[in-house]
C-alpha cells in the first residue's frame, strides 16, 4: 500500500505569536484525518498550495488575469518542449506574468503537460486572486508571479513532508542518507540548461533495506547556485524528517526526497546536445612480460590518443563551424524569403483601391494633411477602409518604401491604429488603413456639444489608453518609433471610444532621413511640439512626452492648445494651466462640463501634463515612469518647473504643418459614409466597419 505524506508548511514569515495556537490545532487534526483516511491517499494526488498575499491581488477580467490564464494555457499546451521544463512571461509593464513549469525527470512529454495542465485548473482556484503562487504536486512544479522568477535561486518559501514510521536505527539510516543524499548533488548541478536532476539508491549497512533518493533544482541555476540551494535543502533533513523512512523538502528552486521505496522511473531521454563534445573512447592494452614493452606502450599509447582526439577536436570543431554557419544562411534565406511574401500579401491593386474609394471622389475625401489626403473606401468584400495617398516628393524606392511598411505593419497594438497594407503604381504610393468609425478627439474634446459624449471616465480612459500606445512606440516594439506629431485630430476613436494613435511611423515611411537626433525639415504641428525640436530640430523620446503632456491639458480642459479667452486677453493653454496650478486653483483648469466626482484624479493628470511640458526635456518623465504615474495613486509626484512658452512673434514665424487631419470639420460621419456604400453599384450591404 502507497504510504501517506502528512504535511507541515513551513514559512516564518506568515506564523505570528497570535496564530501559533490555531497551528497546532490544524496540524493536529490534518494527522488526525491522515490516519483515518490512510487507505485513500496516494503520493500522487498530494498536492501542496502556498497563495502570497504580499505580493497583492488582481481583479477578475483585468489585464493580469487574461495574462495570467493566457500565460498558463500556453504553457501547459506547449509541445515544442521535450525536457519538463517551462519558463515564459507574457504581458506588458505591470500587468506581466512570470511562470516556471518544472515536471519530475521520469515525466513523460505529455504525462509532463498533463501535470502542469491540472496544476493550472487548480492553482487558480485554490488562489484566485493572488498575483503570485506556487504548486508542488508529487509529478510536477507550477508557480507564477508578477515579478521575474528567471535566473534566480529562491528557497523560500519550504514545505515539509514525511513519511511514517521511523527507522529501526535512526543513526544509522540517517547517516547513509546524508551520504546518498550529498553524492546526487554533483550529478544534478553538472546538468544543462534543460534539466537538473539525479536519482540514486543505496542499502549499504541497513540490514539489505534499501533507500531511494532524488534531487532536482530548476535549470535555469548556475552549477554554483543549484549545489547551494541542494545543500541546504538536504540540511534541513534533521529538522522535518529526523529518523524518518521517507520525506521531500520543496523549495521553489530546488526539491529533494527520499523514501525505502521506489517512487521514480528511469529519466526521459533528452536529445544529444549540439554543443556537446564527441564522445570519449576507452582504449586499452595488453599486459607485455617485456619492460621496454610496457614503456614504449605507456608512452607511444597516450601520444596517440592525443594527438587523434585534437584531430578529432578540429575536424568536429569544423565542421561544427561550417553547420552553424550553413544554419545562420538557411535562415537568413527564410527570412528573406518570409519578409518578400509578406511584402507581396500586404500590396493592394492600384485599380482596386481606385474603385473602393470612387477613383479619389471629393465625396469619399476624409481629410488632408502633410503627408496627405485620407479618403475612405470599400473593398469588393465589403470591408471599409481608410486609404492615405501620400504626397509625391518622398525620396525613397520602391523596395525601400516595401520594406518599411513591412516593418511598420508588424507593430500591432490595441491603441494605434492598424496599417493593413499599401499600393504602388508609379509615383503612387498609397497606405490603407482600418476604418474606425467615431472620428478624431479633437471633433468631440472642442466642439461644446459632442463633449458631453465623453464624461471624465472616458477621457480618463483615453490619456491612459494614449500613453499605452506611446509606450509601446517608445519601449516596446521592434521598431521604437518617435511620433513627432502626436495631437487631437492623429487621436482617432472606436466604437467604445478606445483611443488609437494614427500617422505613427511616418517619418520611416516617408521622410527617411527623419530617423535621426536632429532634422532640417520640421514635421508636425505647432502648440504640441516641443521646443527644443520646433527651434532646433532635435526631437527624442521626450519631444512625444511633451505633445502628450499638451494632450492631458486639453483633454483635462477641453480647451485647444493654440488660446483661451481670458476677458479680453488670449492666453495659451499652457500659460493658463501653469499660472492656476501655480496659484492652487488647478480646479480652474477642469472642463466646467465635467463633475467632480473625482477631482483629486482630475488634478493628478494636470500635474502629469505640467510634469511633461517642462521645458528642460532631462526633466520631463519617460512614458514608463508616466504610465505608472496613472495607474498608481500612492506614487508621489515631482514639483514641476516652468513650462516652455511660444511668443506670438514666433507663433506667426512658425508655418502650421499638418499630419493626418483624419476627422477635420468637414469630416463626413460614419452614418453617411455606410449610406454611400450602401448605395453603390453593388448594393452590398455592410455589416461592421473593422477589418476581420
Amino acid at each position: 500500500m502507497t504510504q501517506s505524506f502528512n504535511i507541515l508548511f513551513v514559512n516564518l514569515n506568515l506564523i505570528t505569536h497570535t496564530n501559533i495556537r490555531m497551528a497546532a490545532l490544524s496540524f493536529m487534526l490534518i494527522l488526525f484525518l491522515s490516519f483515518t483516511f490512510l487507505k485513500f491517499i496516494s503520493l500522487g494526488s498530494a498536492q501542496n498550495v502556498i497563495c502570497d498575499d504580499g505580493h497583492g491581488n488582481y481583479t477578475a477580467n483585468s489585464t493580469y488575469s487574461t495574462n495570467l490564464n493566457t500565460l498558463l494555457s500556453t504553457l501547459s499546451s506547449n509541445t515544442q518542449i521535450e525536457y519538463g521544463f517551462y519558463n515564459f512571461s507574457y504581458g506588458q509593464n505591470t500587468d506581466t506574468v512570470y511562470a516556471i513549469g518544472l515536471c519530475r525527470g521520469d515525466q513523460q512529454p505529455e504525462e509532463c503537460r498533463s501535470c502542469l495542465n491540472n496544476s493550472r485548473v487548480d492553482i487558480t482556484e485554490r488562489c484566485p486572486n493572488q498575483k503570485k503562487a506556487i504548486l508542488w504536486s508529487d509529478q510536477c512544479m507550477l508557480r507564477y508571479s508578477n515579478d521575474t522568477i528567471f535566473n534566480q535561486m529562491e528557497i523560500s518559501p519550504t514545505y515539509y513532508m514525511w513519511n511514517q514510521p521511523n527507522a529501526t536505527d535512526a543513526n544509522q539510516f540517517n547517516e547513509v542518507l546524508g551520504n546518498l543524499m550529498k553524492s546526487l548533488i554533483d550529478t544534478a548541478a553538472s546538468g544543462d540548461s534543460r534539466r537538473k536532476y539525479a536519482t540514486a539508491e543505496n542499502a549499504t549497512g541497513l540490514n539489505f533495506q534499501t533507500i531511494y533518493g532524488l534531487v532536482q533544482c530548476t535549470p535555469d541555476l548556475s552549477q554554483q547556485r543549484c549545489t547551494q540551494c541542494l545543500d541546504t535543502a538536504i540540511s534541513e533533513i534533521p529538522n522535518c524528517c529526523n529518523g524518518k523512512i521517507g520525506g521531500r523538502v520543496l523549495r521553489p528552486s530546488c526539491n529533494i526526497r527520499f523514501q525505502t521505496n521506489s517512487f521514480y522511473g528511469n529519466p526521459t531521454t533528452l536529445d544529444t546536445d549540439p554543443e556537446a563534445p564527441p564522445p570519449s573512447t576507452n582504449t586499452t592494452s595488453s599486459q607485455e612480460s617485456d619492460n621496454t614493452t610496457i614503456i614504449a606502450i605507456a608512452v607511444v599509447v597516450p601520444t596517440v590518443v592525443v594527438v587523434l582526439f585534437l584531430i578529432s577536436l578540429f575536424l568536429y570543431l569544423r565542421r561544427l563551424k561550417a553547420r552553424k554557419n550553413l544554419a545562420v544562411k538557411e535562415e537568413d534565406d527564410v527570412e528573406d524569403e518570409d519578409e518578400i511574401k509578406m511584402a507581396e500579401s500586404l500590396q493592394f491593386n492600384f485599380d482596386t483601391i481606385r474603385v473602393a474609394t470612387e477613383d479619389f471622389s471629393d465625396s469619399n475625401k476624409l481629410g488632408q494633411g502633410g503627408f496627405g489626403a485620407v479618403y475612405w473606401g470599400r473593398l469588393p468584400n465589403g470591408q471599409i477602409i481608410a486609404v492615405k495617398r501620400l504626397s509625391r516628393d518622398s525620396g525613397q524606392g520602391h523596395t525601400e518604401f516595401k520594406n518599411e511598411v513591412v516593418l511598420v505593419v508588424k507593430l500591432q497594438h490595441r491603441n494605434l491604429v492598424r496599417l493593413l497594407g499599401f499600393c504602388l503604381e508609379g509615383r503612387e504610393r498609397l497606405l490603407v488603413y482600418e476604418f474606425v468609425p467615431n472620428k478624431s478627439l479633437d471633433y468631440f474634446i472642442f466642439d461644446p456639444t459632442m463633449k458631453a459624449q465623453l464624461d471624465w471616465e472616458k477621457r480618463y480612459k483615453i490619456i491612459t489608453g494614449i500613453a499605452r500606445g506611446v509606450l509601446y512606440l517608445h519601449e516596446d516594439s521592434q521598431l521604437r518609433i518617435i511620433h513627432r506629431d502626436l495631437k487631437a485630430s492623429n487621436i482617432l476613436l472606436d466604437q467604445e471610444m478606445n483611443p488609437k494613435i494614427a500617422d505613427f511611423g511616418m517619418a520611416r515611411l516617408v521622410l527617411m532621413d527623419q530617423t535621426q537626433a536632429n532634422t532640417s525639415r520640421i514635421v508636425g504641428t505647432y502648440g504640441y511640439m516641443a521646443p527644443e525640436y520646433a527651434m532646433h530640430g532635435h526631437f527624442s523620446v521626450k519631444s512625444d512626452v511633451f505633445s502628450f503632456g499638451v494632450l492631458i491639458l486639453e483633454i483635462v480642459s477641453g480647451q485647444k492648445n493654440s488660446g483661451i479667452n481670458n476677458g479680453e486677453n488670449v492666453e495659451d493653454l499652457l500659460s493658463f494651466a501653469w499660472r492656476n496650478w501655480k496659484e492652487g486653483k488647478a480646479i480652474y483648469i477642469v472642463d466646467p462640463s465635467l463633475n467632480s466626482n473625482s477631482r483629486n484624479e482630475m488634478l493628478r493628470c494636470i500635474h502629469i501634463g505640467l510634469l511633461c511640458v517642462q521645458e528642460n526635456l532631462v526633466d520631463r518623465p519617460t512614458m514608463a515612469n508616466i504610465v505608472l504615474m496613472l495607474n498608481s495613486y500612492s506614487l508621489s509626484l515631482p514639483i514641476p518647473a516652468e513650462p516652455a512658452f511660444y511668443m506670438n512673434s514666433i507663433t506667426r514665424s512658425l508655418p502650421e504643418m499638418q499630419s493626418w487631419d483624419y476627422n477635420s470639420r468637414e469630416t463626413r460621419s460614419s452614418e453617411s459614409i455606410r449610406k454611400s456604400a450602401q448605395e453603390s453599384e453593388n448594393e452590398a450591404s455592410i455589416t461592421e466597419l473593422y477589418p476581420r
